[in-house]
């Protein structure tokens, strides 16, 4: 077999092949230009028997000075991070907005591991997902390569268009809820506070040195109208990591009639807890979640639970992304949670 048999047809070869100039030939393939539609079809046509696909997209790409890719930097790893369905929402929102603007999605996590590879990552612009401050090194660098940056739910960075979520003062909603009700002593199942996933109760020093803002968020709404109120961190994001969080709880307050729980399957493991140590929700404890998501078929209760615009917030994040990188003005968005009164919560037992 020849070198030149096993060439790759090039778009000029096509363009003869159809009688037309390259210019004509690759304005045909784009779409972008006044090509009618009878020329455009005998070039695809001298293409197809050529067995030519198109343009390269890595020559396009750096005609053009862009990959054509937007990041999404998560938090942990991708076997935590998918384990939550918000996670998996506001990505669909993302990819709802990038896609029909011509844009692939990379997903990147910001692991000890891969913080320097997501600074080299070749992209346009990028969104994060509870990012930290542990991001801080590619954040700059990010800046310096131009690179546009939009945060969800994330402390403010300079330069950083942000998608915000009332974490605090949903939570506080939530907590008022539970105290107008008539509870006192109310405790706590938080997401987890850094990347140790362990089932851990929860302190001050927990809390100071944790850089994972929803959750900081969270609790501080739940302490705005409990001060007190004692917690356990889980370990992760599912309702089986909810079950040994609410176990502990349980065990070490028994005098609690009241839990906050930061996500909804946290709170169907709490409620799990109950029932395996005798209780009945909500007779004997309330259970309040946090997410709005879909629990069919898990559980017999209608739950208490802030419910939040996951899709929403990705489109937003979406957007902006977009508008960056292709040189216009995005503005940050925030987004309010709506307190769902389920039947998991009532007056606290005698």
């Amino acid at each position: 077999m020849t070198t030149a048999a096993t060439q790759r047809p090039t778009l000029a070869a096509v363009a003869a092949r159809a009688g037309v100039s390259a210019s004509t030939a690759s304005l045909a393939f784009s779409g972008a230009g006044p090509v009618s539609e009878a020329t455009r079809a005998r070039v695809l046509a001298a293409a197809e028997e050529l067995g030519y696909a198109g343009p390269d997209p890595r020559a396009q790409s750096l005609r053009k000075g862009r990959s054509g890719i937007i990041g999404v930097v998560m938090e942990d790893r991708l076997q935590y991070a998918f384990s939550d369905p918000v996670n998996v929402a506001v990505l669909e929102g993302v990819a709802d907005e990038l896609g029909p603007a011509g844009f692939a999605l990379l997903l990147l996590t910001d692991t000890a591991e891969s913080v320097a590879g997501i600074a080299l990552a070749p992209m346009d612009g990028v969104i994060l997902i509870g990012c930290s401050r542990d991001l801080d090194v590619p954040v700059t660098a990010f800046r310096q390569r131009g690179i546009a940056i939009v945060a969800i739910e994330a402390e403010p960075l300079e330069g950083v268009v942000h998608i915000d979520l009332d974490n605090r003062e949903a939570t506080a909603a939530g907590a008022r809820h539970l105290r107008e009700l008539g509870h006192e002593r109310v405790g706590l199942v938080t997401l987890p506070l850094g990347s140790a996933h362990e089932t851990q109760p929860l302190s001050d020093g927990l809390i100071e040195g944790s850089n994972v803002h929803t959750t900081i968020q969270r609790i501080r709404g739940a302490r705005d109208v409990f001060p007190d109120a004692p917690g356990v961190v889980a370990a992760g994001f599912s309702a089986e990591e909810g079950l040994a969080a609410g176990r502990d709880l349980l065990a070490s307050h028994p005098e609690i009639t009241a839990v906050i729980a930061q996500s909804d399957l946290l709170a169907l493991g709490v409620i799990r807890a109950a029932e395996e140590a005798g209780m009945r929700v909500p007779n004997d404890l309330s259970v309040l979640g946090f997410d709005g998501i879909r629990l069919d078929g898990t559980t017999h209760h209608d739950l208490t639970t802030l419910v939040q615009p996951s899709v929403e917030k990705g489109r937003a994040a979406g957007r902006a992304a977009v508008a960056l990188v292709e040189g216009g003005d995005a503005r940050g968005e925030s987004f309010s949670s709506e307190l769902h009164l389920g039947s998991t919560t009532a007056p606290p037992r005698a």
